[in-house]
Order: C-alpha cells, then structure tokens, then sequence
C-alpha cells in the first residue's frame, strides 16, 4: 500500500478588505445564512456558502435538533442542497463562517470530520479540489487553495464501492 500526501497550504489574511470583492461577497453570503442558524442548544452559530461552477452562490446553516445527532451542519446542509438542485454542477468555492454567542470566537473553526468527508467526495466526484475561505466572528481569515487535503490528508476513498 503507498501513501500519498499532497501539497497544501494555507494562506492568512488578517481582514476582509485584503481579499478580492468576489472572496468578500461569498464570505458576507455565509455570514448572512449563519444567522438562520437554528442553535438553541449550543448557541454556536455556522453558515456556509458555496459558489458552483455555473456562478450560483448555495447557502446553509446549522440546524441543531434535542435529538442529538439528528442536526446537521451547515456545511453539509450546503452541499447537499447544491447536490439536490445542481446534480451535475462543480463546487468550486465555499465559505464558512461561525459565531457563538457566549464567547468570543477569535479565529476560523475546523469543519467537523463528517463534513469534511462529504466535502471531500464532492472533491472526487467532480475531480477538483474546493477552495475554501474560513473565518470565525473576528480575527483572521485562511483560505485553503487546496481543499480538504488541507484539512483531511488521509480521505477515505474506496473507488471499488462504486463498482
């Protein structure tokens, strides 16, 4: 068995105004969805945007349930959506934001590892890497030009499951 590890980098920008008006516009999209975020348990607010290749920006939001885990993150909510409504379309950039309302959130959070594989096979599927721009309520901004191999060297990927 070999094991492959690619490249990834992260970039750091330390506001909004040093990324380009298309980085600020899908960054304001998930912080605009993060306050539909339904939360009432941990009342730590996500939103996520996703521009697809044909230039449509999807929106989601966390949405916690009491039945713990029958929530789902807002990454997820996202991507299913555009899977759902734009089949055959490319994510090729996506944006996630976040926001807790008893403390400060000073920096970007990590997707969770369940949303980072469904990014990932998103990734597969249309063979591309998703950019993504992360920031939390304040402080710096990183955007992640390789997608989840960034974040989740070691994906799980099994092409025999599709035979």
């Amino acid at each position: 068995m070999e094991i492959i590890r690619k490249e990834s980098t992260v970039f750091q920008f330390e506001t909004r105004e040093e990324l380009s008006v298309s980085d600020q516009a899908l960054l304001q999209a998930a912080t605009e969805v993060m306050e539909s975020a339904y939360a009432p348990y941990s009342e730590f607010l996500v939103g996520c945007a996703l521009r697809l290749a044909n230039g449509v920006i999807v929106k989601g939001s966390n949405q916690e349930n009491m039945a713990y885990p029958s929530g789902l993150c807002a990454e997820r909510v996202a991507i299913f959506y555009a899977g759902a409504n734009y089949p055959k379309v490319a994510i090729v950039e996506m944006a996630i934001t976040a926001r807790a309302k008893n403390y400060p959130l000073h920096g970007p959070i990590m997707s969770c590892g369940a949303c980072l594989q469904s990014i990932c096979e998103y990734e597969q599927r249309f063979q591309q890497p998703i950019r993504t721009l992360l920031q939390g309520h304040d402080g710096p901004i990183w955007i992640a030009e390789a997608g989840t191999a960034t974040f989740l060297p070691f994906q799980f990927n099994v092409p025999e499951l599709k035979k």
